[in-house]
């Protein structure tokens, strides 16, 4: 290949497709012929089974004590294996995709059957996840809410700057883009009463989040320092953290939320390696002051990469954007996310997975949920019918959709998270 040549594979991969030769991210689908949930990567528009590479005898190195590692349904194990395998895999992979490789590109048996198209299969949960953490770590959107519920001069609580702020999330309501949910009930507090009512949610939101999991892990009592977090991140996923504001407002004090995030976050199926990403590595926002040596980085430790949030409601014939932000906004850095995670010891585990909080940007478009962009229902969203918006209505759909613009003319894409909000349940 000439010196600035772009890399492309024998599959023909459409004009601004999130998936080229250059992305290669991995998921989970299930076989259209026997229902199995198979390991897979995407280019252009197929996924590729991975299972069917490795019985082909196409992938070298990458096992686990002579277990195939893409013969199990979730991509764990693989995950287990640490970056050097990652790599090695990835590039293989590229390997048998290049255009003027004959090993693949020739075999018409295997190509017949290892390859399937997207809109033709279901793809799954990627990960068994056994933990989920959420983080607080954008500077704009922690500015706003503390804007609007104390004032713009004492918006951030003073602990904010020095140090990721963070929950332990519900790892059970972790779902795949697609997933239909009920809009949840719970306790509220209406201004006009003196005691709580128990109802469905009125003020349902989204947040634009975007995750990452962990591969190896830590052993307990061993915290992951800093310098070596990203040995330790397998790759990123979209998030949307969906938030019911009301029910949160009554409960959150003094242990934070509870009921009002444990009923759904939505992930996407397509997790992005950090390899892929790596053309699109930029600095984040500077930090004054100082952090504690601990959550010291230095370089470029967090990524471009164009966040979208699209809105449709059932009165609508397509989706319209409502945000566009970018991963780049955020404060802390997945690396001083992971390190202040297990500053105390905590051990993580293959699969876990860690959101980021709402990316907001610094203006008013690039707001990532309904509670700043509408700002607490002060200033509905005026939608292209003519629909108003302060928070989520049944019926309406959100899609978020993110990717890295190369100046090559390629996007490193991470698909959708997409979901719809039901009426809530009877009882």
């Amino acid at each position: 290949m000439a010196e600035n040549e772009i890399q492309t594979s024998f599959i023909d991969v459409p004009a601004l497709s999130h998936f080229p030769i250059q992305n290669l991210p991995y998921g989970v689908f299930i076989h259209p012929k026997t229902d199995e949930r198979r390991c897979c990567t995407a280019i252009g528009e197929y996924v590729l089974d991975l299972r069917m590479l490795e019985e082909a005898d196409l992938f070298s190195g990458v096992r686990l004590k002579g277990t195939h590692i893409f013969s199990f349904t979730s991509l764990n194990a693989f995950m287990a294996l640490g970056r050097s395998a990652w790599t090695e895999a990835r590039e293989r992979l590229t390997e048998l995709l290049s255009k003027d490789n004959p090993v693949l590109r020739d075999d018409e048996f295997l190509r017949e059957y290892a390859f399937h198209k997207q809109s033709d299969v279901e793809m799954v949960m990627p990960v068994r996840i056994g933990d989920y953490t959420d983080f607080y770590s954008s500077e704009q959107h922690a500015f706003n809410v503390g804007s609007m519920f104390r004032d713009p001069d004492n918006a951030l609580l003073p602990n904010w700057k020095h140090l990721p702020v963070g929950y332990h999330g519900r790892a059970s309501s972790v779902v795949i883009s697609g997933t239909e949910l009920r809009r949840p009930k719970g306790q509220t507090k209406p201004q006009d009463s003196d005691l709580p009512v128990f109802g469905p949610c009125k003020l349902l939101d989204f947040e634009l989040e975007a995750g990452f999991l962990t591969g190896p892990g830590n052993a307990l009592g061993d915290p992951i320092p800093v310098k070596d977090a990203e040995e330790q991140i397998f790759g990123m996923v979209l998030v949307n953290d969906w938030s019911a504001r009301d029910i949160q407002k009554w409960e959150y004090v003094p242990l934070g939320p509870f009921l009002a995030k444990n009923w759904a976050t939505s992930i996407s199926p397509w997790i992005v390696t950090l390899d892929a990403l790596e053309p699109f590595r930029c600095k984040g926002p500077a930090q004054d002051p100082e952090p504690l040596p601990y959550l010291r980085t230095k370089g470029e430790r967090t990524f471009d990469i164009t966040l979208d949030v699209l809105l449709k409601t059932e009165q609508m014939e397509d989706p319209h954007r409502v945000c566009r932000s970018n991963f780049k906004h955020l404060y802390w850095n997945m690396s001083q996310q992971l390190a202040h995670h297990t500053i105390t010891g905590c051990n993580v585990q293959p699969g876990d997975l860690y959101a980021s909080g709402t990316i907001s940007g610094p203006t008013e478009d690039s707001y990532g949920s309904m509670l700043e962009l509408a700002w607490k229902g002060t200033r509905p969203l005026k939608l292209p019918n003519g629909e108003e918006r302060k928070f989520l209505e049944d019926g309406d759909t959100v899609i978020m959709t993110g990717y890295a613009d190369s100046d090559d003319g390629y996007l490193v894409g991470f698909g959708e998270v997409k979901g719809v909000i039901l009426p809530a349940g009877v009882g």
